[in-house]
């Protein structure tokens, strides 16, 4: 399965339906040490506060406890990028799901003491989402 590179995130596209894709998703967090912080339904949304119709767009908002923890303690703010996020919408080739890049986003923060974490991070989400697709 390709992936690709976004300066910002990954995204792979699967023929895997969309209900589906989500439940592996979320079958292969706590093997990773990630939990479920928050589950957005994006089409939901925009469908009752704008009247817009979409395709499904779920973005879930995961969340490694020992990461966090070990991130806060080298910068304190940095609770204002997390938790990490994992983006589902269904395609016209199929269901894509994205994985923010951790090691881009905690680059904004300038301190080099995180990046080595963002890369293991990085590590996991693309493990969560390739055992989902698999």
């Amino acid at each position: 399965m390709n992936r690709l590179n976004l300066a910002y995130g990954t995204v792979q596209t699967t023929q895997k339906p969309f209900a589906d894709v989500v439940a592996a998703l979320k079958a292969q967090l706590p093997q990773h040490g990630f939990g479920l912080q928050c589950e957005i339904d994006l089409a939901k949304t925009l469908r009752e506060k704008l009247g817009v119709d979409g395709l499904p767009y779920v973005i879930l908002g995961i969340c490694n406890p020992t990461f966090a923890h070990e991130a806060l303690q080298r910068e304190p703010m940095l609770g204002l990028l997390l938790p990490c996020n994992l983006v589902v919408t269904q395609t016209e080739s199929g269901t894509s799901v994205g994985a923010v890049d951790a090691a881009a986003l905690l680059g904004v923060v300038g301190n080099p003491a995180l990046q080595s974490m963002a890369q293991e991070v990085n590590t996991h989400l693309h493990a969560i989402i390739d055992a989902a697709l698999a």
